[in-house]
């Protein structure tokens, strides 16, 4: 398994430069092309009008919209030109969320911004947590203070789901290329350990007859963390640049208003995060 084709998601009023930079060095590293992706629709004001004033107000909202999309489209270009492989754009007038999980036919991995712990616009904006439940392929996310791709260290956060595993399985290619990959669970507390340590040594022999060296470990659980707190910790340990896990394990619904790692990873990590559901 490789990774032929990446995607790009690209977002109106936000940084895309770190998502960008990322998206670049991952088509070289696997000799794969690029596509750029993006979509937004214009946003009515509150108040109400009609008549031609209103049809006025939305042809001037459009046109701003077409044009910002052009910047982007500018942007995906100049960030490309000396990349290699085949370049590709993509947009539209619609909702970015359903724009780019529908282009996502024609790749092998999303890379995405990340989102912010306040409500996003769903105008202007694919959030990462949306395209991994739609998209069905697995997304990169990238945080804005990121400048480069480090896979000297990766983190798999396991947990015995169907997620987790899609995610070791689509994380493969980029785990390959990692220096050290430690694979890491965080027990719940009725769970016996040495049963826990029996179930990541299964994944990181898994991992081996694929080519990648792993080590697994367990870690206590702590009263007063958080998985997501501890999970943080122990990426911090081993200077993971990438942390590899699966998206949603527990309901999204739970997650949102409970929160959970993925909302973690997605909202608060200061590092790369491959999610798979």
């Amino acid at each position: 398994m490789t990774y032929a084709t990446v995607m790009v998601s690209l977002a109106l009023g936000q940084p895309n430069e770190a998502r960008l930079q990322v998206a670049g060095e991952l088509a070289e590293r696997f000799d794969a092309g690029i596509v750029g992706v993006a979509a937004a629709q214009f946003a009515p004001p509150l108040y109400f009008t009609d008549g031609a004033e209103a049809q006025g107000l939305i042809d001037r909202g459009e046109a701003s919209v077409k044009r910002r999309l052009a910047g982007l489209e500018a942007q995906f270009r100049a960030a490309t030109r000396n990349r290699g492989g085949h370049v590709d754009w993509r947009c539209a007038m619609d909702f970015p969320a359903r724009f780019v999980a529908a282009q996502a036919r024609c790749a092998d991995i999303i890379v995405s911004g990340g989102q912010s712990t306040v409500l996003s616009d769903a105008f202007a904006f694919a959030s990462p947590k949306d395209l991994v439940m739609q998209a069905g392929r697995p997304i990169l996310v990238v945080p804005d203070n990121v400048n480069w791709l480090d896979l000297r260290s990766v983190l798999v956060a396991w947990k015995d789901t169907a997620e987790a595993r899609r995610a070791v399985a689509d994380a493969l290619p980029m785990l390959r290329k990692a220096r050290d990959v430690t694979v890491v669970e965080i027990p719940e507390d009725d769970h016996d350990h040495s049963a826990v340590m029996a179930d990541i040594t299964d994944v990181a022999a898994w991992l081996a007859r694929h080519g990648v060296t792993a080590t697994a470990r367990v870690c206590e659980a702590v009263w007063n963390q958080s998985a997501a707190e501890q999970l943080e910790i122990v990426a911090g340990d081993v200077g993971a640049g990438l942390v590899v896990a699966g998206a949603y394990g527990h309901s999204r619904f739970s997650e949102l208003i409970l929160g959970g790692v993925t909302e973690y990873l997605v909202t608060q990590s200061a590092r790369c995060v491959l999610l798979s559901h």
